[in-house]
């Protein structure tokens, strides 16, 4: 596994839990907005028995470990870590694109994940033009279903920005995900990181987005703006 950084503690990757963040370099997209563009090609890269010595030395301290990206379930590996992990009896988050419904099923199956947030970029339509990539949608409607038939803890989410998320696609989505969970609304925020550029895209005013999520809140157990 290609992990090239470790938050040591978070208290906002994983809902109501403190956590250890494991960053995977690398993605199969390049979406202009994304806020991690240092690490797709990053080269630093830090030893997996370190991460998991440091894992066990802190149990007193950490209770979960999410593991984000950069997309993990490029990696057939993500299944051994994840493993490993698990059986130092820490409870697992994973942030995926859905790409890989497969990896997905099978985690879910064997039990070794606890949590699951899941980006949903826009509508099906429009999936290539958001992320700058071929995309199988079939695979991303797969993932959504894997997810929503788990018996586990998710979200789905949407990084809503002026340029490149309309009103109509949020609506879009919320139809597509009726019956979900958790469906999250994140507003996008500008800084060094952003792949495409600073000051190149902008968020949505607030006002906006209680208005959109006042139209489909009553398609999820829990809609919130972040």
């Amino acid at each position: 596994m290609d992990i090239c950084e470790m938050e040591k503690s978070s208290f906002i990757d994983y809902p109501n839990k403190i956590s250890t963040v494991l960053f995977i370099k690398g993605c199969n997209f390049r979406c202009p907005y994304c806020h991690n563009s240092h690490i797709l090609n990053s080269k630093e890269s830090i030893d997996e028995t370190y991460i998991l010595t440091f894992l066990e030395n802190r149990k007193k301290y950490i209770e979960a470990v999410t593991i984000t990206g950069g997309e993990p379930t490029l990696y057939n590996e993500l299944y051994t870590l994840i493993s490993k992990i698990k059986n130092k009896n820490f409870y697992v988050k994973l942030d995926t694109n859905g790409t890989n419904p497969d990896m997905l099923n099978r985690l879910v199956q064997d039990n070794l994940i606890d949590y699951i947030a899941m980006d949903i970029k826009t509508s099906f339509s429009e999936y290539n033009k958001v992320t700058n990539s071929l995309v199988d949608i079939n695979k991303i409607k797969k993932s959504i279903k894997v997810i929503k038939n788990s018996n586990i803890d998710y979200e789905f989410r949407t990084t809503v920005c002026k340029e490149l998320i309309s009103e109509y696609n949020i609506l879009d989505i919320a139809k597509h995900l009726n019956g979900s969970q958790k469906y999250i609304l994140q507003n996008f925020r500008d800084g060094d990181t952003i792949l495409g550029g600073i000051n190149k895209y902008h968020s949505y005013k607030l006002e906006k987005l209680q208005e959109i999520k006042c139209i489909i809140e009553n398609s999820f157990d829990v809609c919130i703006i972040r």
